[in-house]
């Protein structure tokens, strides 16, 4: 079902209209998308198990109908709280299954259309680019000596989207008036809460003028569309070519790198971004020389750097100290006291989780930050095991090479090679 990017553009070309959500091969794709990234039901309390039970065609097939005579209307959004790992907590949206589908089904649609009309800049939720791509733009432009940074921070920018000129934004692109309509009316969905007591509470709805679907699978997409405006004013702006003024997007997140004049770039941004009814977190936004100063993108932290063997001073990219407390604790997470499953199956969890770690962070990092990660993973490995078979820590038992050849456990430095 999913199209290649360049069937997408020519897709695209073609007035901008897209074709009918009802259609059954693409409810049926959006279907098998939607149970992929499994999660949990939402305020109708409907799992995929229930709906297999069903009869996921005869499911599909209620839902088409639904959508053809126009009677399909969105339920609330199932909110809920999820302990962040250092602490406190952030809200997740949990729209039901039946609003998931729906949305994936406008999402495959409406992506080819919207997809020509996005900026070079922007590599967040899009087919073929990655936030690592996104880090090596940054990177390579720093090489080419825009080493003024604005390392910005937008300020809730999912929660903070316009309805009224987000709406704008997709009818210059979509001219079908059945399918803006939907996009009219996720943004209206209220969200659900629940008391102590287990009472609902609603928040938005129809008198809500600002944000994206909480959890939806169209948000990515009309967040992408929204903060194009700024892109591409960007890049047709005669300041922003005075100074060498690069702007980097990913999804809420952008830095721009210039030769020279960062605090004009910086105060004209600032001013675009209030044209959207847009703000920055001042707290969180700043200005850095890169040839002197660290700063962190997606993860990584760029900025000066130095060989250890040469002592030459260079501009690189290495995972951040947060990204690095992160893996640590994650790590600690997997093998915390008192999981009884078999080894195999808990260095299983450990080596997926390391794989995918150092996968992300491989560009240009330092070998140093690698080799620390795998002797934290040693130590937690031999502190856990040493518990389950009521060994000391003392004994010779577990040590690097035991661990990383006999038991079977990742050495992320040796993917780094």
């Amino acid at each position: 079902m999913t199209l290649g990017l360049e069937a997408q553009r020519k897709k695209a070309s073609k007035g901008g209209r897209a074709s009918q959500i009802h259609r059954w091969d693409v409810l049926t794709e959006a279907l098998r998308q939607s149970k992929q990234k499994k999660g949990a039901a939402g305020v109708d309390g409907q799992t995929f198990e229930q709906i297999e039970a069903h009869g996921e065609e005869r499911w599909l097939q209620e839902l088409q109908r639904e959508l053809q005579r126009k009677g399909y209307r969105p339920q609330p959004v199932r909110r809920v709280l999820i302990p962040k790992p250092g602490g406190g907590e952030r809200p997740l949206g949990i729209p039901t299954i039946r609003d998931r589908v729906v949305q994936t089904a406008a999402k495959l649609l409406l992506e080819p259309i919207l997809e020509a009309a996005l900026s070079e800049a922007a590599y967040g939720y899009r087919l073929g680019r990655s936030a690592v791509d996104a880090v090596k733009q940054v990177h390579q432009e720093l090489k080419r000596g825009q080493t003024q940074v604005v390392d910005a921070d937008l300020s809730k920018y999912f929660d903070t989207i316009p309805h009224a000129q987000l709406m704008k934004s997709v009818a210059r692109r979509v001219a079908d008036k059945a399918v803006l309509h939907l996009v009219k009316m996720w943004l209206k969905v209220p969200v659900e809460e629940r008391d102590e007591q287990g009472r609902p509470r609603y928040s938005g709805g129809k008198r809500s003028k600002q944000g994206t679907p909480q959890g939806g699978g169209i948000s990515p997409l009309l967040a992408n569309i929204y903060i194009n405006r700024l892109l591409k004013v960007f890049a047709k702006s005669e300041l922003m070519e005075r100074s060498g003024a690069k702007i980097v997007n990913y999804a809420d997140d952008f830095v721009v790198v210039a030769r020279r004049g960062a605090t004009e770039v910086l105060a004209q941004v600032k001013q675009w971004l209030g044209g959207m009814k847009l703000t920055l977190n001042e707290t969180k936004t700043s200005l850095r020389d890169a040839r002197k100063e660290h700063f962190r993108f997606l993860g990584y932290e760029l900025g000066p750097l130095v060989y250890k063997k040469t002592g030459q001073k260079y501009l690189g990219a290495r995972p951040s100290k947060k990204a690095m407390e992160h893996a640590r604790g994650e790590v600690s997470r997997i093998l915390r006291r008192g999981r009884t499953e078999r080894w195999e199956e808990i260095a299983g969890e450990l080596n997926q989780f390391l794989r995918g770690w150092a996968s992300y962070f491989a560009y240009d990092s330092p070998l140093h930050a690698f080799n620390v990660l795998d002797w934290h993973v040693t130590e937690r490995v031999r502190n856990f095991l040493s518990r389950r078979h009521n060994v000391t820590r003392a004994t010779s038992r577990f040590k690097y090479n035991e661990v990383h050849r006999s038991l079977g456990v990742l050495e992320v430095r040796a993917l780094l090679r």
